[in-house]
């Protein structure tokens, strides 16, 4: 616990990609009208959940005028609509919904966190930025003891997590490579678990639908409480 909140502290002061903190300042400053009101975030992402969580959940990164905006990863956007929604039916939130910092939201056995710490412009990091970032991504693994479940929203996530979790585990990469795609599963000390991304491009076209998320979830726990061989 203290590990973990020591860590989420010396991510704010993180400024190693100068394009993602030059968009993520620029965002919060120019802002968008109909969230002009609002004092943005406007910094890195820090983890959110439960410490003890079996099932960690991994995105892409914040995006620009939600998690950027109000601090909190799948926080303020469609996406964390669609997300939050699913994780309250399977127990793993207290609410459906989130929409800022201390809105009361809580995680049970479940914790987020962003492969990428600020938001990139289009939404699309950069190979280097993503390298840059991975640090941060193999300290949460590590704080975060409990974790048996790796739930990787789309390619991204599902990249990352294989490069995490040989990192933090020294179990190498298998080969061939495991393909991202929904569904998909990597055994390992850390089971990963592939979903289609909960961005607006798959809930909206039928790609993810709610059915689909909760069978996904359903299956993460299931890893989660098989014992270890």
């Amino acid at each position: 616990m203290a590990a973990l909140e020591a860590l989420n502290e010396a991510v704010l002061d993180c400024r190693r990609c100068p394009r993602l903190v030059e968009w993520r300042e620029q965002v919060a400053r120019e802002k968008r009208a109909a969230y002009r009101e609002w004092d943005y975030w406007g910094k890195p992402m820090q983890g959110f959940g439960d410490p003890a969580a079996r099932v960690l959940i991994l995105g892409l990164a914040p995006a620009a005028h939600g998690a950027n905006r109000t601090g909190r990863m799948f926080t303020g956007d469609r996406s964390g609509d669609f997300l939050y929604a699913a994780l309250h039916r399977a127990g793993y939130a207290n609410q459906p919904t989130s929409v800022a910092r201390d809105d009361g939201l809580e995680l049970r056995d479940c914790f987020i966190v962003a492969p990428v710490k600020c938001a990139p412009p289009a939404n699309k990091p950069l190979p280097s930025e993503r390298d840059a970032c991975a640090p941060w991504l193999h300290a949460e693994l590590t704080a975060l003891t409990a974790a048996r479940v790796l739930l990787c929203l789309g390619a991204f996530g599902w990249d990352a997590a294989l490069r995490a979790r040989a990192a933090v585990t020294g179990e190498p990469v298998p080969r061939p490579r495991p393909r991202f795609t929904h569904g998909a599963v990597s055994p390992g000390r850390l089971t990963l678990l592939g979903c289609f991304h909960v961005s607006q491009q798959n809930t909206f076209t039928g790609r993810l639908t709610p059915a689909m998320l909760d069978e996904v979830l359903e299956r993460a726990r299931s890893f989660a409480h098989t014992p270890q061989p």
